[in-house]
């Protein structure tokens, strides 16, 4: 491990998940298997053909199932997280996950087709007579909304059966893939965040692109963007299949409806990104050269820190008061949640051997009735890390307060809007840190950064959006090689960032959409840049609102996944179905940014030509 892993003070923050289990062969963990499998049976025995009279104590049971549920697989997901190349982990992540499957197929499949079948008048009288049912009517109405998607009870058995042996298993398999990759730099073995730490935050644009050279070398040398091309087109092949079966209009489409969004106003954020978030992003990265003395960028420049930006090693500690800070001046509420997950060990934060690179959130809701928040970090110490931790942390609480307010079945918000709370913290945190910074230098820093940060939460993206629009539609005529998915990342990124020469050289980029693990979970990406713009388009009201803006956030949380976007918005006063919705989003974020970067640039003497 590098120095300056080490010296971040992180090393030893580690999640205790012995509470859950003391280890993956703990017999209260197989206990717990039995268990649920044994609920699985009776919710199938008792309510089988019952559900147009006794939906309630269905929803309850289910809810049971659920949360037992939810702590066998968050613990054998975190421990897989942090060992990924532990064959025992593997083996018996993959044992529940197979058995879960088979119940659910016999046992579970049921439901979804009874409630879409209960007659109307039948219907209104549960969600009017029964309070659960009526506590439950928004998850019931989007499920009855949707029947057409549905195919024969048989089929979705079949479907829930294989489960386990179809895009998951393959993500899971390049995170183990990925975890032992390693990349020869500084004349020492890399990990995956450690050499990508360099191509973004190293002082010297030379190393910067060695780093980039290295790294993208290494995934051919290692065969990884060769296995992730075999593996992407497996899964986008089985998506057009069960795509055309149900009937959804285009690839998008099942996303589209999981995030419980129309797909006209989807397209809209990608029509506003591509247009006037990529004129944003290539503002930003004009400023950026003037400010390095480049003419051209290399690819490896597009996240260079500025000559003035603090290269100091942000220690953990610090990192820890500023996000608790950040939250306290917004909202004492949301601050002490952050600061129980700290207290109760729920955070792993340091990169090491056999740990997966990125960082996450897993917020679930124990048997006990106890909400969790389980954050997994690879804290290196930079000032993106400080925004990774509050932006995890958002998340965190989001989980918390969903699952107090509604239940295991509705605590989780569709991911195009899972990011509000996330980015919201990011936001939090960032104009605290800008409300304490006095030099014109350091104020500049932030705002650099915090652009840089919505291009590749925005603008990146949709770019890769974007890839994937293009490579499920190719994909409809037969496989695609490796050059095909190279040549489509390398137009997608012309596109957004410029052709070769006009802001960037691209040397080393072609093959880099191949650890973009995300694309295994199709159309999952363009849920960043929905939540970013949806919550830069919140945070521009907070100030009009003014004191009753905190407790209508919080409102907000706590409504999880029992409320659409639109719902959502309404209290604000915002509509993100109008196209112009997204527009003040950007405008109101990277534009307003960078009118102030440049204004301080001209008094420090640098302008864009």
């Amino acid at each position: 491990m590098s120095e300056q892993t080490l010296s971040t003070g992180a090393e030893n923050v580690h999640w205790d998940l012995t509470d859950l289990y003391e280890d993956v062969d703990d017999p209260k963990l197989d206990q717990d298997l039995e268990k649920l499998l044994a609920l699985t049976e009776t919710f199938h025995s008792e309510f089988a053909g019952q559900l147009s009279t006794r939906l309630g104590d269905a929803l309850t049971h289910q809810s049971e199932i659920e949360c037992l549920a939810d702590k066998l697989m968050v613990y054998l997901f975190l421990r897989k997280s942090t060992d990924a190349t532990n064959e025992t982990i593997q083996q018996k992540m993959g044992q529940a996950q197979e058995a879960l499957s088979r119940a659910s197929a016999d046992f579970l499949t049921f439901f979804d087709h009874e409630v879409v079948a209960i007659d109307d008048a039948d219907y209104h009288r549960l969600v009017d007579d029964d309070p659960v049912c009526a506590k439950h009517q928004s998850l019931l109405d989007h499920l009855r909304a949707n029947k057409d998607y549905l195919l024969e009870e048989t089929v979705e058995r079949a479907l829930t059966l294989r489960s386990p042996f179809g895009a998951s298993e393959w993500s899971d398999y390049m995170d183990e893939l990925e975890a032992e990759l390693r990349f020869s730099f500084d004349q020492r073995d890399m990990m995956l965040p450690e050499i990508l730490h360099v191509t973004a935050n190293d002082r010297s644009s030379e190393r910067r692109a060695e780093a980039m050279a290295v790294f993208s070398e290494g995934l051919t040398e290692q065969r990884f963007d060769r296995t992730m091309a075999r593996t992407l087109n497996v899964v986008m092949g089985a998506k057009a299949v069960e795509d055309r079966e149900r009937g959804y209009a285009n690839p998008m489409s099942a996303r589209n409806i999981g995030n419980r969004v129309d797909d006209e106003t989807v397209l809209a954020l990608h029509d506003a990104v591509a247009e006037e978030g990529a004129l944003q992003a290539q503002r930003y990265y004009r400023l950026l050269s003037a400010h390095l003395g480049m003419d051209t960028l290399k690819w490896s420049d597009r996240n260079a820190p500025a000559p003035f930006a603090n290269e100091e090693v942000v220690s953990w500690q610090s990192c820890v008061d500023t996000v608790l800070s950040a939250y306290e001046s917004f909202s004492p509420t949301l601050r002490d949640l952050i600061a129980t997950m700290l207290d109760r060990k729920w955070v792993d934060a340091p990169p090491y051997a056999g740990k997966t690179g990125g960082a996450f959130n897993y917020s679930v809701l124990l048997p006990n009735g106890e909400p969790r928040a389980y954050n997994f970090l690879n804290y290196l110490g930079s000032p993106r890390d400080i925004m990774t931790v509050a932006h995890e942390a958002g998340h965190g609480v989001h989980g918390m307060l969903a699952a107090q307010s509604q239940g295991v079945l509705m605590m989780r918000a569709p991911m195009a809007y899972a990011e509000t709370a996330s980015i919201f913290g990011e936001m939090t945190t960032f104009q605290y840190l800008l409300s304490n910074t006095s030099t014109d230098e350091a104020k500049l820093a932030l705002l650099m950064e915090k652009s840089a940060d919505h291009v590749n939460s925005v603008v990146r993206q949709i770019s890769f959006s974007n890839f994937e629009r293009r490579v499920h539609e190719e994909r409809k005529s037969g496989k695609l090689t490796q050059d095909q998915f190279n040549a489509a990342w390398l137009d997608v990124t012309y596109a957004f960032y410029g052709k070769p020469g006009e802001l960037f050289t691209y040397e080393h980029v072609d093959n880099l959409w191949s650890y973009v693990s995300h694309f295994l979970r199709p159309f999952y990406v363009y849920a960043y840049a929905f939540g970013e713009l949806f919550t830069q388009s919140l945070f521009a009201c907070r100030d009009e609102i003014g004191e009753d803006f905190e407790a209508m956030y919080l409102d907000l949380l706590r409504a999880g996944g029992s409320k659409d976007a639109v719902a959502l918005m309404q209290p604000f006063g915002l509509d993100p179905r109008d196209p112009s919705f997204w527009r003040m989003g950007i405008r109101h974020s990277i534009a307003s940014w960078l009118d102030e970067a440049e204004t301080i640039s001209e008094r420090l003497g640098v302008s864009v030509t």
